[in-house]
């Protein structure tokens, strides 16, 4: 069984719909109500700062990925530039912030399906997973083929409110909360309602909006023609944010006035609604449910794919490194959806404050795993300029931009100290790291041991 490797079964349109499915999910859908609520119309503004500097991100990494044949993940660069320690952090935060996620997104299944079916949330969370684990366990085409439909499912609504809110702006419609007006983005206090202050709250719900951004190159190992698929993939990234984002949100807002909005409701949802669609706000709380399915989804493929690596590296158990007869990585599959599956737990532990938390916590983990990628693209620039010089795919305005996203990076993470509703879960998240970087020196102290017993 460890002699089968990963099957290279993705399309470069399985890829491509794999990054918009990463990038497209409950932080979109659901987060942005209370992003919103937080920065008012200048939330508009915060997705876009946000999406820019992660496309920069995205050009380190791409960069990166393309200079050695060899690599296979996150894991493989950070260890090269970085070191050891470093490789074994930042693997295990990865596998942690997609974890993070997926509870999430599990959580928000279980919200979701209480729309029809009054029933406990757990209850839906773990059939939803059940479900996932076993279409996972098949092959890895398969899982293409469903974010493939999935994201189809999104980029259509996405698409329909646009042209909609386009249709409704030209001829001035009326709904209930008032005219359909570009007004609408500046006349309820402005494009700034809440202050700066306010605008720089919404960046913990921001960056949660924007991750996975990064699964391309978890896929990487299992593409045709990595050499042309992630530069396609990487490159189509700011059109992405400029429609999916930056277009669906002013669209919402000359719709639905921001004061209309509920933190606690999909304003996806509230605007379909207001448009007088039949049956919207059942279609679009069915769309919304798809899209946490298909962010659980590239949860599970990716927590396994980082376990599979982690063990390949020696960075983890041998016993992930297995695949079944599918060339699926069962092991860490089945592991890491156990783990997810605590989401549902937390849900019932913790109805209130459950999202928040993991939203936060997979947020400041994801800064994490960005920053190790600016810093390894700093260190890659250094000291393999011969790499650098003869790159098909350079990342550009390094290393300015690499230092002023960073900076940014510090900056939220300020704020979210700052902010009361996401302090807590920051001052819990250094847990993980002095756990992870304890486990390491042990590992270590106990390789050293038995080096010196080999010897004698």
């Amino acid at each position: 069984m460890e002699q089968r490797e990963l099957k290279r079964d993705l399309s470069n349109r399985h890829v491509q719909l794999i990054a918009i499915g990463g990038t497209i999910g409950t932080g979109l859908f659901l987060g942005s109500g209370k992003a919103i609520q937080l920065a008012g119309p200048s939330i508009i503004f915060a997705y876009l700062i946000v999406g820019i500097a992660l496309f920069f991100v995205m050009r380190a990494l791409g960069e990166l990925l393309l200079s050695k044949a060899g690599y296979q993940s996150l894991t493989d660069i950070a260890e090269e530039y970085l070191g050891a320690s470093a490789a074994f952090v930042t693997g295990w935060t990865y596998w942690f912030c997609w974890i993070m996620t997926a509870m999430a997104d599990v959580i928000a299944v279980g919200v979701y399906v209480n729309y029809w079916f009054d029933i406990p949330q757990w209850i839906p969370a773990l059939i939803c997973v059940i479900i996932l684990l076993g279409f996972n366990l098949m092959t890895v085409k398969l899982f293409g083929e469903m974010e493939f439909w999935f994201a189809l499912i999104k980029v259509m609504t996405i698409l329909a409110l646009i042209v909609a809110g386009v249709v409704l702006l030209v001829i001035g419609f009326k709904t209930d909360a008032g005219t359909v007006s570009m007004t609408n983005l500046w006349e309820h206090g402005g494009l700034f309602p809440n202050g700066v202050s306010g605008f720089l709250l919404s960046f913990q719900m921001v960056i949660f909006a924007y991750v996975g951004v990064e699964l391309v190159a978890v896929s990487a190992a299992e593409t045709s023609d990595p050499k042309k698929n992630i530069p396609s993939a990487i490159n189509k990234i700011p059109l992405r944010i400029l429609f999916f984002y930056v277009g669906a949100l002013i669209v919402l807002l000359c719709i639905n006035p921001w004061t209309g909005l509920n933190a606690a409701e999909s304003p996806f949802v509230k605007t379909f609604s207001l448009i007088g669609i039949p049956l919207a706000a059942g279609i679009i709380n069915f769309v919304v449910l798809t899209s946490a399915a298909s962010a659980c989804n590239s949860g599970m493929f990716s927590t396994s794919r980082i376990l599979y690596n982690l063990s390949n590296t020696k960075q983890g158990p041998s016993i992930f490194a297995r695949l079944n007869k599918n060339h699926v990585p069962s092991n860490g599959l089945f592991i890491s959806t156990l783990v997810i599956s605590a989401g549902a737990l937390l849900s019932k532990l913790l109805p209130e404050q459950a999202f928040g938390i993991v939203t936060t916590i997979s947020a400041i983990c994801f800064i994490w795993v960005w920053g190790v990628i600016l810093i390894c693209h700093l260190k890659y620039k250094k000291t393999r300029r011969d790499l650098h010089l003869k790159s098909t795919f350079k990342a550009p305005f390094t290393p300015f931009i690499n230092y002023a996203v960073l900076t940014m990076f510090a900056v939220i993470l300020v704020i979210m100290m700052v902010s009361e509703a996401t302090r807590p879960a920051l001052l819990l998240t250094p847990i993980w790291f002095i756990l992870l970087f304890t486990l390491y020196g042990m590992r270590r102290k106990k390789e050293k041991h038995q080096t010196l017993m080999h010897q004698s």
